[in-house]
């Protein structure tokens, strides 16, 4: 750091008009501020030492090229094109302020084609430039719907993304009352006759996923839209991108906004990050004025000379105006945007049909090879699932997590233990397979388990 350096540092202080760095510190409480020396290693002035320094501690790790991962739970292990590192790296993208645009057309220009091929993909109007992660994106869109409605109620499924429900109740706690609508055991579904009896003249909206966070697709869209729009509410659907090359874009079965992430849109997996999030919905006046976020237009210039992209109705952004906007937008991830608008562009239509295949068939292999497995049966067994199943291990001698450990000895991540994240399935795992599971992966997986089963 500049300020490190004693000269500069003593430069600054003078500048500043006091004797001390501890003087900056005056306004603190002397009770919060730290007493003692951390504990930190020397410094490292060389480069050179700095690097061997660094790769000596991530050689500790053990990632998904050396072991395999059975790990989903909202971040997923996919393939990655090479162009869409080649892309999002390019200077003109990766280096300006996350990626934003200001005055940089050429950039206006790449996310309104993304906004345009995920519109073509969910069949909407409408998409927004991408939200933090997709939890953001769906209390983004759930206060969407309670800003439209001017009600206070919203309906969720108790299947739901436990961490974004956590992040829900923290956004929009102050605005609303959340209410966990039960699912039908066998299949995971929600429990239309729970819905039906909940729903009332204050839901702002019904909420799903499709697929589900734990996997399994909800075939009764279009029966809970017509439920909702009986009683003046929304339907909201969290969709992920990959499913929709083969499965019904939510849009088609009465969903007035959908929402999700695309980290499986070409992008890496991080730690922390990596995550970006959409919304979308029809040309419809009401729900475009309630977008928190910037919307990318096209329009052609004077004189007919060609088309210009720019910000749509910046009025609803806190960058429009901090005091009139729909929610506060802050820093965002719109490299994540161009990275997609890659992936879409370089699969097309057909190569979305046939990853949305690939993952569905090895997703089917793998459950009937689990499911042969004495002591493994999916939590759902009547339901089709996408991804991932969760499975129950009831039958076993040791917890979830016990497995997991053990299965660490034949490099193999285990299914997310979702022990501690609902009711009822205690003994349960979430396992997760994509287009990069291979055939003798998912034997591998089974015959570990077996010898673990066995001891």
């Amino acid at each position: 750091m500049p300020t490190a350096v004693p000269e500069i540092r003593d430069e600054m202080l003078r500048e500043l008009g006091v004797e001390k760095l501890e003087d900056l510190l005056e306004p603190i409480p002397e009770h919060l501020r730290y007493k003692g020396t951390l504990k930190l290693p020397d410094p490292l002035f060389a480069e050179a030492d700095l690097k061997r320094e660094m790769q000596s501690l991530l050689q500790k790790n053990k990632g998904c090229d050396e072991y395999l991962s059975f790990l989903g739970a909202g971040c997923y292990r996919h393939y990655v094109p090479a162009v869409c590192d080649e892309i999002n790296s390019r200077a003109e993208f990766l280096t300006a302020y996350v990626g934003d645009v200001y005055s940089d057309h050429g950039k206006f220009q790449a996310f309104f084609e993304y906004c345009s091929m995920m519109a073509e993909l969910l069949e909407m109007d409408v998409v927004s430039y991408p939200t933090f992660d997709g939890g953001q994106a769906a209390c983004s869109a759930l206060r969407m719907a309670l800003k439209i409605t001017g009600r206070s109620k919203l309906l969720i499924p108790s299947t739901m993304n436990p961490e974004v429900v956590s992040q829900l109740k923290d956004y929009n706690s102050h605005l609303t009352e959340l209410i966990q609508v039960n699912y039908q055991p066998e299949s995971g579904q929600l429990d239309l006759a729970d819905l039906e009896s909940k729903l009332d003249d204050r839901v702002a909206a019904v909420f799903f996923e499709n697929p589900s966070y734990l996997g399994f697709l909800e075939e009764q869209g279009r029966v809970i839209s017509r439920l909702a729009r009986s009683k003046g509410a929304l339907t909201v659907v969290s969709a992920e991108p990959l499913s929709l090359g083969i499965l019904e874009p939510p849009a088609n079965y009465g969903a007035d906004l959908v929402c999700g992430d695309i980290q499986s849109l070409g992008i890496h997996m991080h730690y922390g990050g990596g995550c970006a999030g959409y919304i979308a919905s029809h040309d419809d006046e009401k729900l475009i004025s309630a977008y928190p976020t910037y919307l990318y237009g096209i329009t052609g210039v004077k004189n007919g000379r060609g088309y210009g992209w720019g910000r749509a109705l910046n009025w609803r952004t806190s960058h429009g105006s901090r005091e009139q906007a729909n929610e506060y937008m802050g820093t965002a991830a719109a490299l994540w945007a161009i990275t997609a608008a890659v992936y879409l562009a370089l699969l097309g239509p057909q190569g979305m049909r046939e990853i949305g295949e690939t993952i569905t068939a090895r997703t089917a292999y793998a459950r009937n090879l689990l499911s042969a497995v004495k002591g493994i049966e999916p939590l759902f067994p009547e339901a089709a699932y996408f991804r991932e199943i969760p499975l129950r291990f009831d039958n076993f001698k040791i917890p979830v997590a016990a497995i997991n450990k053990r299965l660490l000895d034949y490099q193999i991540f285990g299914g997310y233990d979702l022990s501690n994240e609902f009711p009822g399935m205690d003994q349960a795992a979430l396992y997760a397979f994509t287009e990069l599971t291979e055939a003798s992966d998912i034997m591998k997986l089974v015959e570990a388990i077996k010898e673990i089963a066995g001891d």
